[in-house]
């Protein structure tokens, strides 16, 4: 006889403008089942003598005087994946609660359902429901079905690791030699200490090491900025394997998006502040850079692979670029209806500039794909914004069977 999966915790953060409005959210989200609810104003702990906080400054200054909500919630008899599609209208429920008292959710941690407990902090607390569980829906709900891929791209190799190493550092030699400036996401290749290190097992793992160089855990900075050219090169180098090409067009494009995906994840805390969405310095200027590289990248076009061009067309319309042959030749690319036809239908919309046809593509996008249906739920994110922050695991997912690793 099967035993019962242990119960699981998720503890959900929200920032309200008010004590009042926290204290409104906490019974809300007690009335939703959740065992251990506490209000505390925010950086708390810093008015605490024994707490290692005390007296130090805030780690956000921006939510000076607001408050938080720390709500822990249990769900026991599933295991934890059994469980996500649950959880994900869960968390759209929390958010429209933070929304509707004028603040947003900050967050949610997740764990063992003892462990969360043992662990919250009572500091603050307002409603205790020993033993609560949140009520679940019998059968519990599953995604959608997702439509059928597209066709199978043509496959290539990266390449062996050594003979990928070998070409990628070839390319910094020939861009930046002996240079004092070369930029810091590049000269860890020139070094010696990475010339004579220990051989890389898989070309994955290499390239992982320079797309985290480029942009750590996925954040631009100025050294991104910096590096985009030598990226670009890379793209266009032939002695570079064409599914290793198609790897770093991916990561550009990634790139290319930081801004967007930032303002999705932060739009209902922009709206909450009453501020409007300012791009950082870094994510425009890595779009920007990319842009201005986008026309070589695109003279491409005839000689690539229709994987490549896939990702091309999108890296286009991120950049906000229009005046490219991508739209016109988008038909050249093997899209039956399904996913690819859908994902199609989303690059052709943001390289026209047409917000009807974009609303629309969202729409059938998020009808397959949960966690663009997560992110518009909300009324503050733009369509624009979630088609481009969903976009490059869209396009990389379909074409990571081109990429033979």
């Amino acid at each position: 006889m099967a035993s019962t999966p242990p119960a699981w915790g998720v503890q959900y953060t929200l920032s309200l403008p008010s004590e009042d409005a926290a204290r409104a959210a906490a019974a809300e989200l007690s009335g939703m089942g959740h065992r251990l609810t506490a209000v505390r104003a925010q950086d708390h702990f810093r008015i605490v003598p024994s707490n290692f906080w005390y007296g130090r400054p805030s780690m956000d200054p921006e939510l000076e005087g607001w408050w938080q909500v720390f709500s822990l919630a249990i769900y026991s008899g599933y295991e934890r994946m059994a469980l996500e599609p649950f959880f994900r209208s869960e968390r759209i429920r929390v958010a429209s609660a933070a929304r509707a008292h004028s603040g947003f959710q900050q967050g949610y941690s997740e764990g063992h359902a003892a462990t969360l407990e043992g662990v919250f902090t009572r500091d603050g607390l307002v409603h205790e429901r020993a033993g609560a569980d949140v009520a679940l829906p019998s059968p519990l709900p599953k995604d959608p079905a997702r439509p059928p891929a597209g066709p199978l791209w043509k496959s290539s190799e990266v390449g062996e690791p050594a003979a990928v190493v070998q070409a990628v550092v070839a390319v910094a030699e020939c861009m930046y030699g002996s240079a004092e400036d070369v930029p810091d996401a590049v000269g860890w290749l020139l070094d010696e200490e990475f010339a004579f290190g220990e051989p890389y097992g898989s070309t994955g793992e290499f390239l992982g090491d320079l797309a985290d160089a480029v942009a750590h855990q996925g954040t631009c900075t100025d050294s991104t900025v910096e590096a985009v050219p030598f990226m670009v090169e890379l793209a266009c180098d032939d002695d570079v394997p064409e599914s290793t090409r198609i790897v770093l067009l991916g990561d550009l494009l990634r790139l290319a998006v930081t801004g967007p995906a930032s303002a999705v994840s932060l739009a209902d805390r922009t709206a909450a502040l009453g501020g409007t969405w300012q791009e950082g310095a870094a994510d425009y200027l890595t779009r920007h850079a990319i842009g201005q590289a986008l026309p070589r990248l695109l003279a491409r076009w005839d000689d690539e692979g229709d994987a490549a061009r896939f990702v091309l067309a999108a890296l286009a319309a991120a950049c906000g670029i229009r005046d490219v042959p991508a739209p016109a030749r988008l038909i050249e690319l093997p899209a039956p209806e399904g996913r690819r036809a859908d994902v199609l239908a989303l690059v052709a919309a943001l390289l026209a500039g047409n917000r009807t046809a974009l609303s629309d593509a969202v729409s059938r996008v998020s009808s397959w794909l949960p966690q663009a249906a997560e992110r518009a739920a909300s009324p503050h994110v733009a369509p624009r914004d979630l088609a481009l922050a969903v976009l490059p695991d869209l396009i990389m997912e379909d074409v990571s069977a081109a990429v033979d690793w």
